[in-house]
């Protein structure tokens, strides 16, 4: 264990108090939240990054930030409508990749319009993704849970691809439809 992180071992009652879980997982850890930071739109060239517009559950945002990690995706932009990242459950759902994640939140339409990497968006109408030709960089959206990509953001979409249904559900959970996409992508990168 690196030197500069203190631990105190407490029991668990002292755990069941400071949790804000019903189960706890036995360990807690208090961290320093960084200051927000400016996104340098360089780090889009050569590399794929999810962009979230308007997800509400912390739970999906935390398992598409693992799942981000999974998958080798170094950053994830957030609109400003989509929950916050240090939520607690966001936390926890992320499993320790929220430290290896860079997320940032911007005001997508404004963001969108200046970058020069493709836009793929996960939409119910595009083209299917295992016929997508995804190239080596791009920005790959996914809208709220309910309510999908907003009419403003989805004009901006250069790529609108889907993942094919072949049964009757109405829709896919986002952050299932983050993990098929992440690993479709990275399938074709491994070509």
């Amino acid at each position: 264990m690196p030197a500069n992180i203190k631990l105190f071992e407490i029991n668990n009652a002292e755990l069941d108090k400071i949790s804000t879980l019903q189960t706890p997982q036995g360990v807690l850890a208090l961290v320093h939240i960084p200051k927000s930071r400016s996104l340098d739109i360089s780090i889009l060239k050569g590399s794929f990054t999810l962009v979230l517009d308007g997800v509400q559950d912390p739970g999906n945002l935390g398992t598409i930030i693992r799942t981000a990690d999974w998958f080798g995706f170094k950053q994830i932009i957030c609109s400003n409508n989509t929950v916050e990242i240090y939520n607690p459950k966001t936390v926890q759902a992320t499993m320790g990749s929220l430290s290896r994640v860079n997320v940032y939140y911007e005001e997508l339409s404004g963001f969108l319009k200046d970058i020069k990497v493709p836009v793929f968006g996960a939409v119910l109408n595009g083209t299917s993704i295992y016929e997508t030709k995804w190239g080596n960089e791009g920005i790959v959206i996914l809208g709220n849970e309910g309510q999908g990509i907003t009419p403003e953001i989805i004009n901006l979409i250069t790529n609108p691809v889907t993942i094919p249904r072949v049964g009757e559900a109405e829709s896919l959970n986002v952050a299932i439809s983050a993990a098929i996409l992440c690993a479709d992508i990275n399938r074709n990168l491994q070509k």
